[in-house]
């Protein structure tokens, strides 16, 4: 994985923003699972179809963390959520 990728969520995954988290729902195995505030940033700019590039470029001017950083941690997220079957590669 790499920020050129496009993040697809499928069909089966819903989400919903309870208070400042992302709560987000697997259907096919009924699994909740709990974003934090940057989390669900994230998760709101894969939503709107942003390629993990376009995702970092708007995150670092929206908190103050170091590009390097950010994009580990954004790389980071997106594996593990790929891993748990809520989001895919495109």
């Amino acid at each position: 994985m790499n920020l050129s990728d496009n993040v697809t969520i499928p069909p089966q995954v819903m989400a919903r923003l309870v208070g400042d988290e992302t709560v987000i729902l697997d259907l096919a195995s009924g699994t909740y699972y709990g974003l934090d505030t940057v989390g669900a940033r994230i998760w709101q700019l894969i939503a709107e179809g942003k390629a993990l590039a376009s995702v970092c470029e708007t995150l670092v001017d929206e908190f103050d963390v170091s590009r390097e950083t950010l994009e580990r941690d954004v790389l980071h997220l997106t594996e593990e959520l790929c891993a748990k079957g809520l989001v895919n590669i495109a």
